[in-house]
Formats: C-alpha cells, structure tokens, sequence
C-alpha cells in the first residue's frame, strides 16, 4: 500500500496531461519531483514507468526524441517470442491488449503476438495514460553533465531544454545507457573473450553457415579493388574481445495493398557502386542454385496484420549495415545522429537497388517492386521507422554479470523476476577478407537454450556506484548472455520488475540493493509475472489479465516444466 506521501499527490493524470501538452512549464518553474524517473520511453522503459505508478509512485517518463515504445512501435512488429508460455506480467498484458485491439476474442484467440506499429504505439500510449503516468517527449539529458549526485545516489537530472527533473529512485531504460554512464556505473560494450567468463561462444568466431556466403566469392573485383562494405582489418584471433558491436538495421514496415504502398525511393547520397558486392552475390548465386535468390532469403519476411510485412535481415548480404554500428554506444549525440543516418541511406539504397538495378535478376527485382513503405505506418518520418535497432550498445557491469551458463546450465534463480527462452542471438559483427581471399561474415551466433529464469540482480548496479538506479534495458549481462536476453519481450519483463522495485524502494526509502526480493516475486506474481514455463503458469497470469478487463476464458491445454529452485 502506498504511505501518505504518495497517497496525497494532486490528480496526477490531469497533471500528465498538461506536462506532455506544456513540457516547456519545465523550464520556467522550479525543478518537478517525483518518486521514480524513468529515463528512455522504449518498450521496456514504458513497462518500468507503468509499474511504479501502478504500485504508487509519483512516476514521470522521459523520452529523448518521441518514440514511445521503442523497437515495438518501431517497426519490430515480427516479435521474438521464443516460448510464448514464459512471457508473463505487464509484456503478456501489452500483447494481450494487442488481441482485444484487433478483436480477436472474436475468432476465439486473444494475444496479438505481432501488433502493427502504429496500434502499438497507441497501445503504449493509453497505458501510460491510464496509468497515470507523466510523458515528457523531447527530453534529452544534457550531454557529458546531466546527471547530479550525492554520494551514491542520483539527485536530479539535467535535459537539454534545461528542465531539471528530480526523484528518489531513477531507471534508465533507453537503448543508449546514458544515464547509467554519466553516473559513473560501470559498464563494457563490444565481445568479452571466451576466457573471461569461460564461454564457448564468446569473442571472434570460427567459420558460422548463417546468414554467410554459401559460396567463395573473392573479396576484390577484376581490378584487384575490394569491394565495398568489406573491412581490410584482420578478422582477429579466434575467442578474442574486441570493441566491435553486431550489426544495427531499420526494421522496415512494407506492404503489397496497392492503395497503402508508396514505391521504394533513391536516398539522398546514393551510389549504386555500394551495391557492388551485393550485385556480383546475386549473379553468383543465381548460377549456384540455378534460379535466382527470392526476397524472402535476402530480407526475412515476417507477416503482420492488414497485408503488411516486417522485413528484417537474412543472408549474407542484406539489411544490416555490418561494421556500421562500432561507434555508436560510446558516441557523441552528434555521432549518432551521423550513424543513424548512415544506417538509413545504406538500407534505402538497399532496397532502391534491388527495384532498379539491372544487375538484379528480374524475378526477384519484380517481387521487390510488388512491395512499398506502408503510407499508414510512421507519416511524420516519412513512412520510414523512427527507431533504429539498437541491438546491442552499452551492458552495465553490475553486482552479478549473467553470462553463457546462466543460458544453458545455471538456469534457475532464487532471485527471479521473469524468464527468457530466446535463442543466444547475435546478428553478424563484421565482414573481412578471409586467408583463401574470399569475402567472409563473422560474428553470428544462432543457439537454442531452454527456458531460464532472469535474476533481479541483472538490473543493480553496483552499491558503491549507484544505490538508486536501476537498469532494465542495458542490464548486467556478457555479450553472449544480452544476445538472448536482449528480445523486447524480455526488456518489458524486466521493465516491469524495476518499476515494482522501484515504487517500493521510494516508498520505503531504502537502496535498491537492499530490495526485498521475495516481496517484489510476490507482488510481481500478483501482477501476472511468470517464474516457470508451462502452460498452467501463463493460464494463471492470463485469468489474472482477464479479470482485470473482463475478457472471456477459453480453454485450453494444460502442462509444465518446472525448474527447480536452487
């Protein structure tokens, strides 16, 4: 239950209101407070800020730009489940409000595992509204300097626009880390080596079959000149670290309805001489399978409601800008700004080339024409997605580091607050010149685990650093552990437990580590969270979520797999 301090705030759902609708009073008056500040409106952040409000918090949302729900309402609409019967809690609910918003109680089903963009935005939005949570949009935290601190604890923090935001307990939940690094958290970024954590997956790779050239291609044309998109810098020892991040793209929105597709434009800049590596693949194959390759094996298409597709990448040449990503998790605004732009032209000219190159094979240059941007999805950025995927930036190395054994063999937690069951997913890291002078990817990772449970402790960082944040996006976690960890299902799971943690922690005033981790579990059960796979637990969680909305009960199956605690 909430203390009188909380109970006696003003009707905070008309003071929402008129913040998202005159942020500016920010700047003019005295800093605003509250009990939790969540910094980064993606899918996990709005989870975060939904479950502090919802449990009593004086809670604002802060969002750099405007995208509110970040990959989900960004064009990630294909989601990746893994088992659908560990997702739980405030995720299970989102997907679940998805169902009743296209009507699917209708047909006797009720979760929308694949929401258009655009519902899912407006989905995040009427949550956070009825949750009574304050949505400030364009605020930025002011770059190098705006975080304060006393001691170990965060104070305020400091937007571009010179708002000056203060709170008890802060959650950074944006793809970027920010805040967590401007209060001096620890953090890494890039491949750990496969001996730091003694796992076998990790660092620079051996030779992987996916979304790799099937055949030895040389890495230089008839002029001896490598061909774009390739790096001359050595693969790198195998099971080494480096710096190098896995690959970013634009999850793009397309759609074969003639009366909603716009044909695919010519970016600014383009130059179809980049293409050239992806024009000599297409012949190559083409003489290899003796037909030519099917959009479908160059950009994976993932069906979604009213004839519209997610495409995503797949093969050895196709929308991820590999090598593109290095420098953006530790870099200027400016520089990622410049990155996000460079990702845009590459994946613009991706597409554009293939519907008018002569050098494409005409059955897949036609089927490439029988799609186009959906005019219904992102009108104010042109019908482009407004959120880059961020697969990967920075991990913050709090006071336990998930890792390959927290995946495959060390899967249950005392401490749980959600599960996982996604494979260990990294998309490819860099495209070099192999000993034999063949082009070559490397980097993928593609390795089913089972079921795992996600320890609270992912999200602390360390007491000495930090007693009040928490971390729910650029959680504690190996690379090879984020690379399963890091689906948008499981960033609202644990979304949800950091604003549980967090409304609890202001309201009883104590340091995040010093969480009572079997009352969060209870509470977070409480609210349709689930700790065990098995049918029988996500039946549980739904009658939960269907009380609260007065939904039918179908029937169903029954049966689990439990984990036994350690």
């Amino acid at each position: 239950m909430a203390t009188n301090t909380m109970k006696k705030r003003p009707n905070l759902l008309l003071f929402s209101k008129l913040l998202v609708m005159t942020s500016s009073l920010l700047t003019l008056r005295a800093a605003v407070d509250f009990d939790v500040v969540v910094y980064g409106g993606t899918a996990g952040g709005v989870m975060t800020a939904i479950a502090a409000a919802r449990n009593g918090a004086r809670t604002v949302l802060l969002e750099p730009r405007a995208q509110i729900g970040g990959m989900v309402a960004g064009g990630l609409s294909g989601t990746d489940v893994g088992k659908r019967e560990v997702i739980g809690g405030l995720a299970l609910e989102f997907y679940f409000r998805a169902g009743r918003a296209y009507g699917l109680e209708r047909h006797q089903q009720e979760i929308a595992w694949m929401p258009e963009p655009k519902v899912a935005a407006a989905l995040f939005r009427s949550m956070l509204q009825e949750a009574g949570v304050t949505l400030l949009e364009h605020h930025r935290l002011q770059e190098k300097t705006g975080v304060h601190k006393t001691g170990s604890r965060i104070t305020e923090l400091v937007m571009e626009n010179g708002a000056t935001i203060k709170g008890r307990v802060f959650a950074d939940a944006s793809y970027e880390g920010d805040l967590m690094a401007q209060a001096g958290v620890s953090y890494t970024y890039g491949r750990e080596s496969s001996a730091q954590y003694s796992e076998s997956l990790a660092g620079v790779r051996a030779f992987t079959p996916s979304h790799q050239f099937s055949i030895d291609l040389p890495a230089r044309d008839e002029n001896d000149r490598v061909y774009p998109e390739i790096s001359t810098t050595p693969r790198g020892q195998l099971g080494s670290g480096d710096r190098r991040i896995q690959a970013y793209n634009f999850r793009v929105v397309a759609t074969q309805d003639p009366a909603n597709r716009l044909p695919w434009a010519q970016p600014a800049g383009y130059d179809p001489k980049r293409y050239a590596l992806l024009a000599r693949y297409l012949q190559a194959m083409t003489s290899y399978l003796r037909r030519p390759l099917q959009l479908n094996e160059i950009s994976l298409l993932r069906v979604i409601p009213n004839s519209k597709v997610d495409l995503n990448n797949r093969g050895a040449f196709s929308t991820d800008y590999i090598g593109g990503s290095y420098g953006y998790p530790e870099g200027s605004y400016a520089e990622r700004e410049r990155i996000w732009a460079d990702h845009a032209g590459y994946q613009q000219g991706f597409y554009y080339f293939l519907a008018t190159d002569p050098r494409v094979p005409a059955p897949l240059q036609a089927e490439i024409n029988q799609y186009g941007l959906a005019k219904d999805e992102f009108p104010h950025n042109d019908h482009w997605p407004d959120q880059l995927y961020i697969r990967e930036g920075r991990r913050m190395i709090g006071v336990f580091v998930a890792t390959q054994k927290d995946l495959q063999t060390d899967r249950a937690k005392d401490d749980a607050i959600g599960m996982g069951s996604y494979n260990s997913d990294s998309h490819n890291v860099q495209r070099f010149i192999n000993d034999q002078g063949f082009v070559e990817n490397e980097g993928d990772v593609q390795v089913p685990v089972q079921p795992y449970q996600i320890p609270f402790r992912i999200l602390l960082p360390q007491k000495n650093e930090s007693t009040n944040l928490l971390v729910p996006v650029c959680f504690s976690a190996s690379h090879i552990a984020y690379s399963s960890l890091r689906m948008e299902p499981q960033y609202m799971i644990l979304g949800h437990a950091a604003g549980v943690a967090a409304a609890a922690a202001a309201r009883a005033d104590i340091d995040v580590q010093a969480t009572n981790v079997a009352a969060l579990q209870q509470q977070l059960q409480r609210e349709a969270a689930i700790f065990e796979r098995g049918l029988t637990f996500q039946e549980t969680a739904l009658n939960l979520i269907r009380a609260r909305y007065r939904a039918p009960t179908p029937t169903g199956p029954r049966g689990y797999e439990r984990i036994a605690p350690k």
